[in-house]
């Protein structure tokens, strides 16, 4: 017996055995049994096939956007939803991507802003189209100006902020805010909000971040010649190993911080080779702006009051660690 089936079969006996004529065993049992549906990625509900599709800033091989595919995916399997993915780090190949499913006419789009000029006139044109659109993870602020729904992620200032505080709290003098992709303003937010609460010195490092080997040796002569940096802050989990090792070969010991999960941070910070991380819950965007446009599509409905929606930040630390290991294996942290 499957565990699914164990749980719609489980169900159904509470409802037989309630005495008060079972409505809310009777209740228990129906969501039962659409879980069972979903998890066979048979869709939850009636309506009917909508195509929605997302376009993002993603370079090749990002985990990040790995798992907030995943999340919509899975948000597209209960909604009944055909979803569509693809990605460019230039912008203007992102907007091309975008006018490509306009042209397609589907239901919805889902996009990120992290060079938000590049987007502005191809939103316009899905707006004018009749196509609703849920931005996310980059572009809070132009979000609603450039036609959006709403925005599901977080606010990148408020996330640098609470860098800053916990900085602050470890006793740290002077940060290294490595930046990984030139021209994304939401890390330049990531930074200038670290700098703006931290009672230290930040310093902003620019790297070409499709070279990893070109990152590290970055990094090392940044730690050679300055020992007065005692941390550094990453603004992806890959970049954080990467980090780990240039501090090594400096011989520093600066603290490695970073923005985001995946194993290897979840692993490091249990074993206390990380600091923090700040997690903003990809999977949470993917999943909440499919589900926000199947709400829309079906309801009308909104959320946000014309406000982000915000996934994060949350400061994860050793303590925090062992319990989200297991998720970040399985692709959903």
């Amino acid at each position: 017996m499957t565990a699914v089936l164990a749980a719609v079969l489980g169900a159904t006996a509470l409802a037989g055995c309630s005495s008060t004529g079972g409505k809310r065993a009777e209740d228990r049992a129906k969501a039962a049994r659409e879980e069972a549906k979903a998890a066979r990625g048979q869709s939850a509900v009636g309506t009917p096939r909508w195509t929605i599709a997302m376009v993002t800033h993603s370079g090749d091989g990002d985990t990040f956007w790995d798992i907030v595919q995943s999340g919509a995916e899975q948000a597209a399997a209960k909604d009944n939803i055909k979803f569509l993915y693809a990605h460019d780090e230039e912008g203007q190949k992102q907007a091309q991507l975008v006018q490509s499913y306009i042209d397609q006419h589907v239901d919805g789009l889902i996009v990120s802003l992290a060079k938000p000029d590049a987007m502005k006139d191809v939103l316009k044109k899905a707006e004018k189209a009749g196509i609703p659109v849920i931005t996310v993870n980059s572009g809070s602020e132009v979000s609603k100006k450039f036609g959006a729904l709403t925005h599901v992620g977080q606010d990148e200032t408020i996330a640098g902020e609470a860098v800053g505080e916990e900085l602050n709290q470890r006793g740290k003098k002077k940060a290294l805010c490595v930046l990984h992709e030139q021209g994304n303003v939401g890390h330049e937010q990531r930074c200038d909000g670290t700098a703006k609460t931290f009672d230290g010195k930040l310093v902003k490092l620019y790297v070409e971040g499709t070279n990893m080997p070109r990152v590290q040796s970055s990094i090392l002569a940044k730690l050679q010649a300055d020992k007065g940096i005692d941390a550094v802050v990453t603004l992806g989990a890959p970049f954080a190993d990467t980090a780990a090792k240039a501090a090594d070969q400096a011989h520093s010991d600066a603290e490695i911080d970073t923005f985001d999960l995946n194993p290897k941070v979840a692993a490091k910070l249990r074993d206390g080779s990380l600091g923090f991380a700040v997690d903003q819950q990809p999977y949470l965007q993917g999943y909440e702006a499919v589900d926000l446009l199947w709400l829309y599509r079906y309801n009308l409905d909104t959320l946000g009051g014309g406000r982000p929606v915000l996934t994060g930040p949350q400061i994860i630390t050793k303590d925090d660690a062992a319990a989200l290991e297991d998720y970040t294996k399985r692709g959903t942290r």
